[in-house]
């Protein structure tokens, strides 16, 4: 197994793990979560696979910069959190209506609508929770923590990015009007990502390092789409976990559709090397953080 592999498996085992306690604990002081699915539907969207990239932006980050373990631990659940209730919330018939997810029914196959929508709105409320007991940082560094989040989730991120996906299918759109998309609905909480893990640190004050951090977040967070868009044609569904072909089935805008197969392919070579030489600016070990952008364009799921 190549190193990358090794450090990425070590984050999923780890992240996994902190997760299943955090529900054990829920369990523990709530008997009525015993007689409703809503806790195993959550469960489901969360637990249920994952590559972890986004914790593991989390952890190289603050790992990078000698952030406490323990307080990465509850940032990157948070950010996975809401990852997972972002794709349950996707997969449902009024956005995106997939029925795979992680090569599983979708969540509200499995379960029912209404299950899948209070699983996706509890997992976001899990994640702010989480966030609100993460130990070893001052009340400034928390609420740092709750507002990156909730930024790049809402109206000014995530979910922005997502109603602009909705109301740009069927129509032409332009590649500047597709990367604010995918800046928002994909690159925004992959920034998040690395942005918690700097907060979490002894720099987290070092506007210069945030700076370089982030724009090698940007970069990474659209070659991340650019290679979804390749995968939906050249992937294989039993390895991206869903349906090949979505995109072009919704006729949704993508890389490929406007670039060209091999222009989407440049843009993401285009892409990953702007990374690199953002993280060239910075006065640390970039190892980690190097080898998930090789990862982001090279990956196959």
């Amino acid at each position: 197994m190549r190193p990358f592999a090794q450090q990425l498996k070590q984050v999923q085992q780890r992240i996994n793990v902190f997760l299943e306690r955090q529900f054990d604990a829920l369990e523990s002081y709530n008997a009525p979560l015993h007689n409703a699915p809503l806790l195993e539907a959550m469960k489901y969207g969360l637990l249920l696979g994952g590559k972890r990239v986004r914790p593991f932006l989390v952890y190289a980050t603050g790992n990078m910069l000698n952030a406490n373990e323990q307080s990465l631990d509850y940032a990157a659940a948070a950010i996975e959190a809401i990852h997972a209730y972002s794709l349950i919330h996707d997969d449902l018939p009024a956005m995106d209506n997939d029925d795979l997810r992680r090569g599983h029914p979708t969540c509200h196959l499995a379960f029912d609508e209404a299950t899948a929508i209070l699983a996706g709105d509890a997992l976001q409320s899990f994640a702010f929770e989480m966030l609100s007991q993460t130990p070893h940082l001052s009340a400034q560094q928390k609420l740092a923590l709750v507002q990156i989040l909730a930024q790049a989730s809402g109206v000014q991120g995530m979910c922005l990015g997502q109603s602009l996906d909705l109301i740009s299918e069927h129509k032409q759109i332009s590649l500047q009007e597709l990367e604010l998309i995918h800046r928002n609905k994909t690159g925004a909480l992959l920034t998040a990502a690395l942005k918690l893990g700097f907060i979490c640190s002894p720099h987290f004050s070092d506007k210069s390092l945030e700076q370089a951090l982030t724009r090698y977040a940007e970069a990474i967070g659209l070659a991340f789409q650019v290679q979804d868009d390749i995968l939906d044609i050249e992937g294989e569904c039993s390895e991206i976990g869903k349906p090949v072909g979505s995109d072009l089935d919704l006729d949704k805008s993508t890389y490929p559709k406007l670039l060209g197969l091999e222009g989407a392919k440049q843009k993401a070579q285009d892409l990953y090397q702007t990374a690199l030489s953002e993280l060239d600016k910075i006065p640390f070990d970039t190892t980690a953080l190097r080898a998930l952008a090789e990862f982001i364009i090279t990956r196959k799921s």
